[in-house]
Parts: C-alpha cells; structure tokens; sequence
C-alpha cells in the first residue's frame, strides 16, 4: 500500500527521539505520580525520584518493571528533555542552578506536548497521501520547533489547547487520507470509545478510527488491525498477540510498550518488540 513508511522514512524523526544522555532527568524529577499498579510509591512533582543517581540516569532503569515502575517503561518525552535541558536552559542543569529548577520543571511538560506534536506531524509529512498539503504540514512543523526555541517566559504563555487544535485539523486529514487506502467506501468510524476488557478477539478493525480508545486490558489476539488511527489510544495491557498492525499510524514505541504481545505480533516496521513480550 502506498502509504506505508520505509524505516529511512523516519529518519527526520530523530529530533523528536528521547536521548536521555542529554537530559537533566527532567522526567524523573519534574514529573509527579501516585502509587498504583504503575507505580511502587507516591512522589510529588518537582522531587528527584528516589532511584535518580548523581549524573542524571535511572539507577534501576533494566529493572524498571521488576521493581514496580511500570509506568517509567511507557512514558516518552520525545526529545523534550534534552531541548529544555541543552535548548532552552543552555546546558545548565537544575542542580546547579537551583533558582532555575521550578521554571525548568513548569516549561518541561510545555514542550512535552509540543514534541508530541511534532512527532506526528513528522510521520504525517513521511507519507505519500497527504503530499497535497506537505506545504502545510511543513509550516506547522515550523511552527512548533519555533514555539519549543522559545525563552522560558514566553514558552510558558504557550496556549496548548490552541495549538493542539490547530496541528489536530492536520492529523485528522492525514488520518482519512490513509484509512481511505484499505476501504472501497469511506474509512471506517467507531462511535465507541470504551473497549475495556472487550473481546474483539480476531475482529476485522482494518481501516478503523480509533483515536483515544480506551483499549486496557481489551483481547485484541489476532485482531486485523491494519492502518487504523491509534493515536491517543490506551493500550495498556490489551492483548496484541497475533495481531497485525502493518501500516498503523500515529502509534507509538510507548503504546506498544504497554500492551502484550508476542513474536508473531505485526507492527509497523518503525517500531520494535517489546522486550517483555513473550516469544
């Protein structure tokens, strides 16, 4: 199918990739969370957490899911960290300029968003069918790299739920024009949301909508998931094993990541198994 990426395809995506070597262990820190099947304990936005060493890296991170902290393994800031942390505060960590540390911890989430953003708009422009507003994908892209180099201030007066508008109208293009490519009609439309714990084992979803589906813990085992828009949707611990989602969009490492699977699941060739999945 036209649409589909070949891996180089995503090479403009690097910019919008985590390089923790280069971060403040603004996630860590920054961030809170509350004890849950997630999370090993409580702590509040702005406090190191307990397993953050000297030089900014996780000291259990192999260990992430043994030790209870499920939720660090499906989380992504898509390069937020190391734009703020080398970007926006010129290198200059939090600890040794602590009068920063609340600012830098405010902006964070901010550009969080924004490289999200940016991700998508990225694969969005990578594809054939939506070559005929490629121009307009671009000038959002520069948009949003241009908000992101902005001063602390002025990130921070970012409206977001503005932005998100904007940059959504796009997707959503994008979304119809690739779903289109598997359906003689027009792409399909789910009017549920909600597939918490649904059987939809070896349902025929190809082509589907299913932006911000709650998908947990849904049995999805060969499932024919093929080119739907999975963008926002919560796949923590749906079954995926069998499943094909050749030619997904707007899917990410982290979805995957809180999902089950196994060798058998398809993805799309940008993504890799989990570790944890089974064989």
């Amino acid at each position: 199918m036209s649409h589909m990426l070949a891996i180089n395809d995503y090479d403009s995506l690097d910019p919008v990739r985590a390089d923790c070597n280069q971060c403040f262990g603004l996630c860590c820190t920054a961030l809170p969370f509350a004890k849950s099947a997630d999370f090993a304990f409580d702590k509040e936005g702005g406090t190191p957490c307990t397993n953050l060493r000297s030089d900014y890296r996780c000291g259990i991170h192999q260990d992430l899911r043994e030790k209870g902290l499920k939720g660090c393994t499906v989380y992504d800031c898509f390069g937020a960290g190391q734009k703020v942390s080398q970007v926006t505060y010129n290198g200059k960590d939090w600890k040794s300029h602590p009068a920063t540390a609340e600012e830098m911890f405010a902006v964070f989430p901010i550009v969080q968003q924004i490289q999200e953003m940016l991700w998508y708009l990225h694969e969005a422009l990578a594809l054939e069918v939506t070559a005929s507003f490629h121009n307009e994908l671009r000038v959002q892209i520069e948009e949003c790299e241009r908000l992101t180099r902005e001063s602390p201030e002025n990130i921070l007066r970012i409206n977001v739920p503005e932005l998100r508008a904007d940059v959504n109208k796009l997707l959503i293009l994008t979304s119809d024009r690739v779903r289109s490519q598997i359906q003689k009609k027009s792409p399909k439309k789910t009017r549920r949301s909600d597939f918490i714990g649904a059987n939809l084992k070896g349902t025929d979803l190809a082509g589907s909508d299913l932006r911000g589906a709650l998908l947990i813990a849904a049995d999805l085992r060969g499932a024919d998931m093929r080119v739907t828009d999975l963008i926002g949707a919560d796949l923590r611990d749906a079954d995926l094993r069998g499943a094909d989602l050749t030619g997904c969009i707007f899917l990410t490492q982290v979805q995957v990541n809180a999902a089950k699977g196994n060798s058998s699941t398809k993805l799309p060739s940008y993504l890799k198994i989990p570790a944890h999945w089974v064989k």
